[in-house]
């Protein structure tokens, strides 16, 4: 039985003033393009397209908000570090983060890392950006892509690259790995809970 049944697309955001109300929980999902962000999403809600996925880098653009249950959000961030999208996107998506980051509602931020790829320097502004106001998790994704001796490599780099501060764990969308722990973070941070 899926755990979030009711998931569905609630709208997509070019300013601030299209954001849903500030009042209930939310959590961001973000990720260097092409990292498995889309795939990472609909593994963990159960469901194979609600989030589109695309071998193109740099496919979402705006902010996508998706509404699990009532008050209960998930929210899809623009892939960071692909440079063509159009310049005029590049420039709002500050702007945009900075407004997210504000909310109230916003209850933690998960942060999809290729481990082929490693932490990048993308990824480690983001994480300064989330500061220690927010909650952070990191997937280390495509893990399937990978044999064992890489995924404990790429897992003990990942760890070191983030500190102690933030946790990470294996995730793989098409192998099932890690979806349920996924899961259960997400879960947690919407009730209020801690992990």
């Amino acid at each position: 039985m899926a755990r979030f049944p009711q998931a569905r697309f609630l709208l997509s955001a070019a300013a601030p003033a299209h954001f849903p109300a500030d009042s209930g929980a939310e959590v961001a999902f973000a990720g260097r393009s092409n990292a498995g962000k889309s795939s990472a999403i609909n593994a963990i809600l159960g469901r194979q397209a609600l989030a589109r996925t695309s071998k193109t880098p740099g496919r979402t653009r705006l902010i996508n908000f998706f509404e699990l249950s009532a008050g209960r959000r998930l929210v899809d961030l623009p892939g960071y570090g692909y440079a063509s999208a159009p310049e005029s996107d590049r420039r709002a998506w500050p702007r945009l983060l900075e407004a997210l980051r504000q909310r109230s509602s916003l209850q933690g931020l998960f942060v999809i890392v290729d481990a082929r790829r490693g932490i990048t320097e993308g990824d480690r502004a983001l994480l300064e950006w989330a500061g220690q106001r927010q909650r952070t998790h990191v997937l280390l994704s495509k893990t399937d892509k990978l044999s064992r001796t890489d995924v404990r490599r790429a897992f003990l780099a990942a760890t070191t690259g983030v500190g102690e501060e933030v946790p990470v764990q294996l995730f793989s969308a098409h192998a099932g790995v890690g979806v349920e722990e996924a899961q259960r973070v997400l879960s947690a941070w919407l009730v209020g809970g801690e992990q």
